[in-house]
C-alpha cells in the first residue's frame, strides 16, 4: 500500500471573505497525490458552512496573523504543513504533491513559498518575490524574506525554531520565520514555477501599520540578530524610513512603534551563528537591510 505525503493545512480567516475562502479550500480539497489534514481557525469568527472534511478553530478573539496560525498547527498531523491566507488559492492539482516531492528530494530544503499570481492577471509587485533584489519574478531561488499567503514548510523544522513569532500580531514575522529557517540549517525557496493565486490589493498604510512595521523591525532584530548588528539594522530601517515616508503623521506612529520595540523585550530570542549570517550573505540579503 503506497504511503501518501501528507499536509497539515492551516487556513487562518476573520470570516469577512467567504466567496474566498471557499475558493482556497475547494483548491486544496481537490490536491492530488496527498493526504491534507485541514483546518480553518476563525480569528475573532467562528468559522460555518465549512466543506466537509475541513474542521474549524473558534479564537473569540483577534491574536493576530502569526498567532493565529499558530494556533492551528496542533490540530492537524502530517510531515509536512502548508499555510494558507483566505483570499488565496492554488490553481494547480498537483501543487502540493510538487511540494513533497521536492522535500522529498532535498533534505536541507526547509521551506517553500511559491510564485504568487493574480488570477485576474494584473502584474505582481515586486514585494511577492521573497529577495532583495527581486530580479525576474520567473527564476527561483534562496528566499531571504517571505510573502506569508501560501507556504510550505517541513514540520519538524516548524517546530525546532517554535513557528510563528506569536507576540508580531502584524507583519515582519514571515522574515523572522524565515530567518530561523536559515539558522535552523535548512534553505527557505522561492519556487518560480510552482503558482498560488492571490488578488493584488493595495495594503493600506494607518497609523497602527506604521506602528508595528517599526516595532516588529526591532524585536527582529532584538529576537535574531548578533547584537553587534542589531543596531545596523535598526538604523539601516531608520534611514530608508525617513527617506521614503513623507508624510508626518505616519512618522510620527512609525517612531513611537520604533519606542515601543526599544522599550519591551521580545520572547524566544534565539542568536542567529555568524555562520547563518554568512550564509544569507551569499544568498543576497546580509541580515542588517
Amino acid at each position: 500500500m503506497t504511503v501518501l505525503p501528507r499536509f497539515g493545512v492551516v487556513v487562518l480567516t476573520m470570516g469577512t471573505r467567504p466567496d474566498d475562502l471557499e475558493r482556497g479550500l475547494r483548491s486544496l480539497l481537490a490536491q492530488e497525490g496527498v493526504d491534507t489534514d485541514i483546518v480553518v481557525v476563525g480569528n475573532s469568527w467562528q468559522p460555518t458552512g465549512l466543506p466537509e472534511g475541513v474542521r474549524s478553530l473558534h479564537l473569540p478573539e483577534n491574536v493576530g496573523i502569526p498567532a493565529g496560525r499558530n494556533a492551528g498547527v496542533p490540530l492537524v498531523s502530517g510531515e509536512y504543513l502548508f499555510f494558507l491566507d483566505d483570499d488565496a488559492s492554488l490553481p494547480d492539482r498537483h501543487f502540493l504533491r510538487s511540494v513533497a516531492d521536492r522535500f522529498a528530494s532535498d533534505p536541507r530544503l526547509g521551506l517553500i513559498q511559491p510564485r504568487v499570481v493574480d488570477p485576474e492577471g494584473i502584474p505582481s509587485p515586486g514585494r511577492w518575490v521573497p529577495r532583495l533584489r527581486v530580479g525576474n519574478a520567473y527564476e527561483s531561488g534562496p528566499a531571504t524574506s517571505l510573502w506569508e499567503g501560501a507556504v510550505a514548510l517541513r514540520r519538524d523544522v516548524f517546530d525546532g525554531i517554535g513557528g510563528w513569532p506569536d507576540e508580531f500580531f502584524y507583519a515582519h514575522e514571515g522574515i523572522d520565520l524565515v530567518w530561523r529557517v536559515w539558522d535552523a540549517g535548512y534553505t527557505p525557496w522561492y519556487a518560480a514555477d510552482l503558482v498560488a493565486n492571490h488578488p493584488v490589493i493595495d495594503p493600506a498604510r494607518h497609523d497602527v501599520y506604521y506602528r508595528l512595521n517599526a516595532r516588529n523591525r526591532v524585536w527582529l532584530a532584538r529576537r535574531n540578530l548578533p547584537v553587534v548588528l542589531e543596531p545596523l539594522y535598526v538604523g539601516t530601517w531608520v534611514g530608508m524610513t525617513l527617506v521614503r515616508v513623507r508624510d508626518r503623521d505616519a512618522l510620527g506612529a512609525w517612531f513611537g512603534g520604533l519606542r515601543e520595540g526599544m522599550a519591551t523585550k521580545p520572547v524566544g530570542r534565539r542568536r542567529m551563528s555568524w555562520g547563518t549570517v554568512w550564509e544569507m550573505t551569499k544568498a543576497g540579503r546580509p541580515p542588517v537591510i
